[in-house]
């Protein structure tokens, strides 16, 4: 099809919005296998061809992104590649978004981290440089004001805003961490999400402020639970993927949005079956 290049161009400008609508209906019938010549149209300095290759290649890499979704969470493991997850999930909420810029920014800060942490010993201390790089200079704490917005779950927004929801602040603290050589671990804790290292608690939603076990049982009280020594267990990949589904879930059917509703819905479910 490409080969009829000029052609494309010609119709994409043509006037006639059936014409168009036709042409762009061919392409994502062809599929990813044309992605790469979708993104010369849409790289060339003509503004309405530029925006339907644009319209085209969001809507086949939205179509392989939800696929791609679907299959991972019936194959996602408790050890799973939890970045990769949000990354593929916020592919197919927000189609079109360029990743890899986002996946440099992360390696640039796990290296500035990386060198902050050269010669600090004590998991105290490296709690709180991380704290301070992340939420000091950085700027990463919670979107209170906004809280069941979507983008709140998604990672190209929270690294763009420096806003998130806790377990979506937790993500970005572990896995900038992960790029320095520091573990941390997602602790599951009952309507609120944190982050332990080497049994420091911490909470990235509140600029990483320091936790005691008695501002853990607090925040078990505001859900009125009683305090059980599994809510402190590390949470697992699968884990934190099926709770970051779980807000989303509860964010769409809040919005009346029956078909992400609805996919989110079978994403869980083949998430628990294993």
């Amino acid at each position: 099809m490409f080969e009829q290049h000029d052609a494309i161009v010609r119709l994409f400008r043509d006037n006639d919005p059936t014409t168009v609508a036709l042409l762009k209906h061919q392409l994502i019938e062809s599929g990813p296998e044309i992605i790469n010549h979708l993104r010369d149209l849409a790289a060339i300095d003509d503004a309405t061809v530029s925006q339907h290759a644009k319209e085209v290649l969001e809507e086949i890499e939205g179509q392989q992104s939800l696929e791609d979704f679907t299959l991972l969470c019936h194959l996602f493991s408790d050890h799973g590649d939890i970045e990769h997850a949000c990354w593929l999930l916020t592919r197919v909420l927000n189609p079109g978004v360029e990743i890899a810029p986002y996946q440099r920014q992360l390696d640039d800060w796990g290296c500035e981290l990386a060198q902050r942490l050269q010669g600090i010993e004590t998991p105290r201390a490296r709690v709180l440089v991380t704290a301070h790089f992340l939420a000091g200079d950085l700027g990463f704490h919670g979107n209170a004001e906004h809280y069941y917005d979507v983008g709140n779950s998604l990672l190209s927004n929270v690294l763009t805003t420096r806003l998130g929801i806790p377990i979506t602040l937790a993500v970005i603290y572990i896995i900038v961490a992960a790029r320095a050589g520091l573990k941390l671990e997602g602790i599951n804790l009952p309507g609120h999400f944190i982050v332990r290292h080497a049994g420091i608690f911490f909470d990235p939603f509140h600029r990483g402020k320091i936790l005691l076990p008695a501002d853990c049982e607090a925040i078990l009280r505001k859900q009125k639970l009683a305090f059980q020594a599994s809510y402190l267990e590390a949470a697992n990949a699968r884990m934190i993927l099926t709770r970051i589904l779980a807000n989303l879930l509860y964010i769409f059917q809040d919005a009346g949005d029956e078909t992400q509703h609805g996919r989110i819905s079978d994403w869980l479910k083949a998430l628990e079956r294993k």
